[in-house]
């Protein structure tokens, strides 16, 4: 008889679990965006919650917790509930945290379960409008011939323009000078008033600026040129090998029921698919992410293997944050 009753309540149990992950969401679902608002990770992660909302039938809120290269607001979901209400959407800086900071409260790797790779967004090359090179080979003629000379702005350390930066010093072999900035709209604003002369950003945040003819334009860091920006090369014809993009991925902590995952992985791929997020990626000049790594598994092999990609890089140059 007592192993009858066990055996009932234990089933009570399950299906009460069960039911109460059938209801969710419950109440409005908090993604984390780890830098500050308007930047171009902040602007995908805005039309992503609208797409998602619809898909989950709620509300998800984008909440801007920035500082620190995105740790802070990463940090701030490693320590949050498992429960699905506050996630993570984080770009390419996941991967180059462990290297980067040489204190770090989370473990990329150990501390989230991602839920999905959503967006690669290409970077561009661009620089001040006095800039005098014409086009991408005259411009890396230049560096090489003035590199005391020229700074290159980033939006702080760890931001996917200080990334960006680091790898093209490590290709040109060449030491810039770099002026960090506290986010991508100050750098931005350096950039067009002539104050430094190069930077390197997503296209998310350069697309407005160079159709409107507002900076110099020079390249795109993808391996073809983009429907966007047909008259840029790819960096690479001037740098062999040179690529990179800013590959975004949304998380969860590590304690979140794999019913709560599975949901949430099911509506994000709908999500990616939703024809209003789709036409607004390709205006940005951003890229869906390929359907293996829209799930779980394919998202933290992107990661680990971006992790083992940048490490190296990032000793390399020196480029450690306390």
């Amino acid at each position: 008889m007592f192993k009858k009753i066990s055996l009932i309540s234990a089933v009570a149990v399950a299906f009460a679990a069960t039911s109460a992950f059938a209801a969710y969401p419950e109440k409005p679902i908090s993604m984390v965006v780890p830098f500050a608002a308007g930047g171009p990770t902040d602007v995908v992660a805005r039309n992503l919650s609208q797409a998602l909302g619809a898909q989950l039938k709620g509300s998800v809120i984008v909440e801007n917790a920035g500082g620190a290269g995105g740790t802070i607001g990463a940090g701030k979901v490693a320590r949050a509930p498992g429960d699905g209400y506050t996630l993570l959407f984080h770009h390419i800086g996941m991967s180059t945290a462990p290297s980067l900071y040489r204190k770090l409260d989370f473990k990329p790797l150990e501390d989230f379960i991602p839920i999905g790779a959503v967006v690669d967004v290409p970077m561009t090359l661009i620089g001040k409008p006095q800039m005098t090179a014409g086009n991408a080979k005259d411009l890396v003629a230049y560096i090489k011939a003035n590199k005391d000379k020229i700074n290159l702005a980033n939006a702080g350390i760890g931001s996917a323009s200080h990334l960006c930066g680091l790898l093209l010093q490590s290709a040109l072999k060449t030491d810039l000078t770099t002026v960090p900035f506290q986010g991508t709209g100050p750098a931005m604003t350096a950039l067009l008033g002539g104050q430094v002369d190069l930077m390197c950003d997503q296209s998310t945040n350069t697309t407005g600026q160079i159709k409107g003819g507002k900076v110099k334009a020079y390249a795109v860091t993808s391996k073809a040129k983009l429907a966007n920006f047909p008259e840029l090369p790819p960096l690479a014809t001037e740098l062999p090998g040179f690529e990179v993009g800013v590959w975004h991925i949304l998380y969860a902590p590590k304690n979140t029921p794999a019913a709560v995952v599975t949901q949430l992985q099911t509506a994000l791929q709908a999500a990616i698919k939703d024809a209003g997020f789709v036409s607004k990626m390709k205006e940005l000049g951003a890229e869906i992410m390929p359907a293996d790594k829209q799930t779980s598994a394919g998202a933290k092999a992107l990661l680990s293997s971006e992790i083992a990609k940048w490490s190296p890089i990032i000793q390399a140059a020196k480029a450690y944050a306390d």
